[in-house]
C-alpha cells in the first residue's frame, strides 16, 4: 500500500444507510476520494445486500466508464480507464483459499491497483493489512446498511 490515499481509506470510518440502489451507487462514489493504488476493500453481506451497487459508484466515481458487474460466474472483472488497475472479485463459489490464489491472487495484490473482493470473509488470511472491511446488510425497512467491520 502506498501510505497515501489507500492508508486514509483505511483509517475513514463508515456507518450509511442507503435507500435506493442509486444512493448505494453514491456511497461506492463518495468512497473514491479515500482510494488509492494499493487499496483492498472487503465487501461481506448475503445476496441483494448492495455489494455490487456500492462497487459501481466506485468505479464510477474512480473515473472507469466500465459497465460493473457481478463476477460471480467469472470470479474476477477488471475494470480499464479509472487511471490504475481495478480489479472486482467475488469469492462466493470459491471452495479453498488455494482456487483463489490460483486464480492470480498475488499478482492483483502486487499490480497496484484496487482491489474490491466481494464474500471476502470466507478468506480473511489471504487479505492483507491495512484491507478495509465494510459489511453490507438488509434493514428492517427495505434500506440498506453498509458499515465498518472486523475481519
Amino acid at each position: 500500500m502506498d501510505g497515501g490515499l489507500g492508508m486514509r481509506f483505511a483509517r475513514w470510518r463508515m456507518q450509511e444507510r442507503a435507500e435506493s440502489a442509486e444512493a448505494m451507487e453514491d456511497l461506492g462514489g463518495a468512497a473514491a476520494a479515500w482510494v488509492g493504488p494499493g487499496t483492498v476493500i472487503a465487501l461481506c453481506g448475503g445476496l441483494g445486500t448492495g455489494k455490487t451497487c456500492w462497487t459501481k459508484g466506485l468505479v464510477a466515481g474512480l473515473g472507469s466508464p466500465a459497465e460493473v458487474t457481478s463476477p460471480t460466474f467469472a470470479l474476477v472483472h477488471e475494470y480499464p480507464g479509472a487511471g490504475m488497475p481495478v480489479f472486482h472479485l467475488d469469492f462466493y463459489r470459491l471452495e479453498d483459499s488455494r482456487e483463489l490464489v490460483a486464480l492470480g491472487w498475488d499478482e492483483f495484490l502486487e499490480a497496484g491497483g484496487v482491489i474490491i473482493a466481494e464474500w471476502a470473509d470466507k478468506f480473511p488470511e489471504l487479505l492483507p493489512p491495512p484491507t478495509r472491511w465494510l459489511s453490507f446488510s438488509i434493514e428492517a425497512d427495505g434500506s440498506r446498511l453498509v458499515r465498518d467491520r472486523a475481519p
